[in-house]
């Protein structure tokens, strides 16, 4: 792509090392389970919840534990459980900062676009100050009426508030319903192996395993 114009980013696992925190919190109502899931079944839920809006993951969470409670009322333990790992802090996914400096510095625009809920965003807002990097350009799946990934609309949606035509827009992603959801907005994916399986990042653009080995000249090449 020759002219980048608007970075947008994922957040979980992409911009914050939070992944290990929700997937905490899931494993946690797992446990409540009266059969334990066998390894086999253990990884296949990891594999299809990572990157899941918080909804659908607690609806996997009630299918595979084969659990009594409402998955409204998995929803509020799992926040709840989440809530209390965040208390022991979270950090920055390694070379993000400078990463956003450097796209500040070409004047790219960005902006946050998460399958997370408006509660966890403004959390994680509140405990990293993501406003300090994207300004009021921080957007859950509140803003597209909870039309989550793999859907493209949480895209489509930042990359209007940017004034950017999806073309034009780079998304970051580390999980496969992100790859899915920025592909079919349109956009050029970069699919960024934090999770350490490159396997959910198969159909993104090109794979790296850290912002370091983002090349932006080699991109506007292509």
């Amino acid at each position: 792509m020759k002219d980048i114009a608007a970075v947008i980013f994922d957040m979980d696992g992409t911009i914050v090392q939070t992944e290990t925190i929700w997937r905490s919190a899931s494993l946690a109502l797992l446990s409540k389970s009266a059969t334990p899931l066998s390894p086999e079944n253990l990884q296949e839920f990891c594999d299809r919840s990572h990157g899941l809006a918080m909804r659908e993951t607690c609806t996997l969470i009630k299918e595979y534990g084969k659990l009594q409670e409402s998955i409204e009322e998995l929803m509020v333990e799992k926040k709840a459980t989440a809530r209390a790992l965040y208390a022991q802090g979270i950090s920055f996914i390694d070379g993000f900062p400078e990463f956003h400096k450097k796209i500040s510095a070409l004047n790219i625009k960005s902006g946050v676009a998460t399958n997370a809920d408006q509660y966890t965003l403004n959390t994680t807002n509140t405990t990293m100050n993501l406003a300090q990097f994207f300004g009021e350009h921080l957007y859950s799946i509140a803003a597209v009426d909870n039309r989550c990934k793999p859907h493209p609309d949480i895209y489509l949606y930042v990359a209007d508030k940017l004034n950017t035509k999806p073309e034009y827009c780079i998304a970051i992603e580390d999980s496969a319903h992100g790859v899915t959801s920025a592909k079919a907005a349109g956009m050029f994916c970069i699919g960024i192996n934090t999770n350490g399986d490159l396997n959910q990042l198969r159909n993104a653009d090109i794979i790296v395993n850290n912002y370091e080995s983002i090349d932006l000249s080699a991109l506007r090449k292509k």
